[in-house]
């Protein structure tokens, strides 16, 4: 079996390095960050220094795609995940069902959308004793990459990275690197430095800002409305955590200063206390104070251009290929989704390198692609929404089918269980929308007005609630 070598130990590098040493190959994972995770997982929180990931102590969620693939590729993780003391979510629960669905009676594959989810620290935690004792796998914390090495290229004219140096100099030989760096990649200054050519990039700052405060209390609280509403000049999600916490997220668009004042914890309330599906959020004991994340960059990478690999040898996977706005939740599902990719071509293409750079590229487009694109795609019409109420203009008209999915799926119970598979990230948007009963039913609302939710926060209610 090949050697492999995965720079950088989060969520996502630890899962793929644990299906491919499941498989046989020898897999060293180098993590930057040189704390090792605690040994009870509940310490994580507060115990735990990852510098090397800004958006440790963000809110995270782990949708039902992850506990699929997980449950399927990594036996024993879930389980994992509940004794570190995450908790199920059930969006069917019949207290959680919008009050306009009287249609309860259980479909099969409802289990299928049940999930288990935590703070981002905890999640961590089970997946570091998971790769731990994984086969096959090497963790090595405070080892930081600093360039690619190269060896006889497998396609002429295209560099092969046969390894990697550290910042130290030591030099680490393999079949094959994976970057699961994250956000803060530097894949393609290494690759250009490398004497490749450059990746296709594309970056744009989504120009949102979040406000966040984590609460934790006896029992979390019931879920009244969507996990991730739009509220007017800005959207508030709602999250269970681990361990009796749940956290309010508040997000807008950072050209608002205005809106900077939710960072006061007096101003956040009032303004959480606004939405009345969500105010009983905030009846618990706040662990934090109102955490600030600005500067979130949508970027995508392709590293195979024109039909040509820029290198051999190299793999990016989960946000260290393409990362978006964190507010639907979906990351570490998509990067799982992405991990898995990559172990199936691996099993097929490992000792190729030209064919393993050619399909993984061509099943990261079709199979993961998607879900990058449609993210892009909403937040720009989010903060194009935000941007035209900030400055008093007409609200840019929504997506037609879009919009009547969203009613129609708070009449009828199959239209609302497409609805939360497409949150889930159990099916596309797309998929959806074609099948036939939800197109009918969406057909069924065309020439009708479509009702506005009347709990939106108006743009001068806003004004007052900032103000106090």
């Amino acid at each position: 079996m090949s050697k492999i070598l995965i720079c950088g130990g989060g969520v996502i590098g630890l899962c793929t390095a644990t299906m491919l040493g499941r498989d046989g190959h020898r897999v060293t994972v180098l993590e930057a960050d040189p704390a090792d995770q605690p040994a009870a997982p509940a310490e994580g929180w507060n115990s735990w220094e990852r510098p090397g990931v800004a958006q440790f102590r963000q809110p995270h969620n782990l949708s039902s795609r992850f506990r699929m693939i997980s449950d399927q590729e990594l036996p024993g993780l879930t389980d994992g995940l509940l004794r570190a003391g995450c908790v199920w979510v059930d969006y069917l629960d019949s207290r959680s069902l919008p009050p306009t669905i009287t249609d309860r009676t259980p479909r099969p594959g409802d289990d299928a959308i049940r999930f288990v989810t935590g703070r981002r620290p905890i999640i961590e935690c089970a997946v570091a004793a998971m790769a731990q004792v994984a086969p096959n796998v090497t963790i090595r914390r405070g080892t930081k990459v600093r360039e690619l090495i190269t060896g006889a290229s497998a396609i002429r004219g295209v560099p092969h990275v046969a390894g990697v140096r550290t910042t130290s100099g030591e030099e680490i030989r393999a079949d094959l690197v994976i970057d699961a760096m994250g956000r803060r990649s530097a894949a393609c200054d290494w690759i250009v430095s490398a004497g490749a050519r450059s990746p296709i990039e594309e970056c744009e700052d989504s120009n949102f800002a979040y406000f966040t405060r984590y609460f934790s209390g006896q029992r979390r609280p019931r879920r009244t409305g969507r996990a991730l509403t739009p509220m007017g000049l800005f959207s508030i999600l709602t999250l269970d955590g681990d361990n009796d916490t749940w956290s309010i997220t508040l997000y807008t668009s950072s050209k608002n200063k205005a809106m900077r004042a939710l960072r006061d914890t007096a101003t956040f309330h009032r303004v959480v206390s606004a939405c009345p599906r969500q105010a009983h959020w905030l009846d618990g004991e706040p662990v934090t104070p109102v955490l600030l994340m600005t500067g979130v960059v949508d970027r995508y990478r392709r590293f195979v251009v024109d039909g040509r690999p820029v290198v051999t040898g190299f793999a990016a996977v989960g946000d260290a290929w393409a990362c978006t706005n964190p507010s639907a939740g979906r990351g570490l599902s998509v990067g799982l989704l992405h991990a898995q990719v990559l172990r199936n071509v691996a099993r097929r293409h490992i000792d190729d390198p030209g064919a393993f750079s050619r399909e993984y590229d061509a099943d990261t487009e079709s199979q993961v692609g998607p879900f990058y694109r449609n993210q892009i795609a909403a937040d720009r019409v989010r903060i194009a929404e935000m941007t035209a109420l900030e400055e008093g203009m007409p609200m840019p008209a929504p997506n037609p089918v879009m919009a009547k999915l969203l009613v129609a799926s708070s009449q009828d119970a199959d239209v609302l269980r497409g609805l939360i598979e497409i949150a889930m990230c159990l099916a596309l948007p797309q998929d959806v929308i074609a099948r036939p009963y939800v197109a009918a039913k969406l057909a069924e609302l065309d020439g009708c007005q479509l009702p506005q939710d009347p709990s939106i926060v108006d743009r001068q209610r806003m004004a007052a609630l900032l103000d106090g």
